[in-house]
């Protein structure tokens, strides 16, 4: 268990210095930022890797959301939930620690902003509203699990899950990012909402509880429709 929680801690550590890490820093510089798509891929990326170095000893979660769905499946233990979101938040929070640590570094700095945060309303990239945010994390979280879970089933081609689930996690961010700044991962939620100076955490209920519903939704559907193991 030791180590399978030093993975998920250094896997969510990963995405979201990663992730979060190419919004913040990468996303907005003139004439060369990688926008949108460049973060999303970044997302992507961040859970492909860490996926191939750690996912053979932990699972490679990195998510609470995912924890809880797989979970739902019958594909993780229950008793071991409470230890990997334990994990995975320390993870994501000391990700974002380094992350600020970087960026109040630079000569000109006057303050992190939304830090890359999740939103809705004022908050959102796009101005969506609540409901627009409710039903974005909850759907695609749901679709996230049952990537997971068909890309790790025993009738998918072995090796190519974590290239799967990372591009999916890259189609999910190109989706909502205007919408939400795309969550589907509550750590990675709350560990910027820490440094934020905005709203945030006034926000963060939101970005438990959709993608912890949405999870166990994709996860539902999966057994009772999908599943042929």
């Amino acid at each position: 268990m030791k180590n399978k929680l030093a993975a998920e801690l250094f896997g969510t550590f990963w995405l979201v210095f990663g992730g979060c890490g190419s919004a913040v820093l990468a996303a907005g510089v003139a004439d060369v930022g990688i926008g949108f798509m460049g973060v999303s891929l970044a997302f992507g990326l961040t859970v492909l890797t860490m996926a191939y170095a750690v996912g053979g000893i932990s699972g490679g979660h990195f998510n609470p959301a995912v924890s809880l769905g797989l979970a739902v499946a019958g594909k993780f233990e229950w008793k071991d939930f409470v230890p990997y979101t334990i994990a995975q938040l320390a993870g994501g929070a000391l990700g974002a620690l380094v992350l600020y640590l970087i960026v109040t570094g630079q000569s000109d700095f006057t303050g992190v902003g939304g830090f890359a945060s999740n939103g809705y309303g004022e908050l959102s990239p796009g101005g969506f509203n609540m409901m627009s945010a409710l039903i974005a994390e909850i759907v695609l979280t749901a679709i996230f699990l049952i990537i997971i879970l068909g890309a790790t089933s025993k009738s998918a081609p072995a090796g190519f899950a974590p290239i799967a689930i990372g591009l999916g996690l890259t189609l999910i961010h190109l989706i909502s990012i205007p919408v939400t700044n795309t969550s589907v991962n509550p750590a990675r939620s709350t560990a910027v909402a820490l440094f934020a100076e905005t709203g945030a955490m006034g926000q963060l209920w939101l970005f438990w509880v959709a993608p912890l519903v949405g999870a166990a939704i994709g996860a539902i559907i999966w057994k009772a429709l999908l599943n042929n193991n």
